[in-house]
């Protein structure tokens, strides 16, 4: 059955996305919660080096990097979640993310592993659950005693306010 199918068959809406939300993801922690993202979208993870500023941006766009010659733009999750005190240290990486050619950076406060999620691992969100805006989550992912929040990294990261930084970096 294909991820068209399933879809389609569960109905419209969170109810059939989550059905199609199985596969590897990768892990990351913002404050006191852990949240994944589909594996694939994935480029690659590095330390948090300083960033060039741009200004006018809102306060989560942090600025932009230069990545083997390409302007990549970076976004503090922590900060667009509103997860309070940012503290940049050790842990504190970025991951680049290729969104359908479309290079992006996020940063949280650290990776933890890629976890496979399997159908049975997954849950719809209650409406009261997250801080964060429900129309960026998948889910909700229980494997043994750990919850995670699964996000819709595209959906969050080609939002309205993502436009401006796409006007700034090009």
């Amino acid at each position: 059955m294909t991820t068209t199918e399933m879809t389609n068959n569960h109905g419209a809406g969170n109810a059939g996305s989550i059905r199609t939300a199985a596969g590897e993801y990768l892990t990351f922690v913002l404050g006191n919660e852990q949240y994944g993202i589909e594996i694939l979208k994935v480029q690659e993870i590095r330390g948090y080096d300083a960033v060039t500023q741009i200004a006018n941006m809102p306060p989560f766009i942090k600025g932009v990097i230069n990545l083997r010659g390409k302007i990549v733009p970076i976004v503090d999750l922590r900060i667009k979640f509103k997860l309070g005190k940012v503290e940049y240290n050790e842990f504190t990486v970025v991951i680049i993310l290729n969104l359908n050619g479309r290079i992006v950076g996020i940063v949280v406060d650290g990776v933890s592993d890629v976890r496979e999620l399997r159908d049975e691992h997954l849950r719809e969100v209650p409406s009261l659950v997250t801080r964060i805006d429900t129309k960026y989550i998948v889910g909700l992912a229980t494997i043994e005693q750990e919850m995670l929040i699964l996000v819709d990294i595209e959906k969050l990261m080609t939002s309205n306010e993502m436009e401006l930084m796409d006007a700034a970096v090009h």
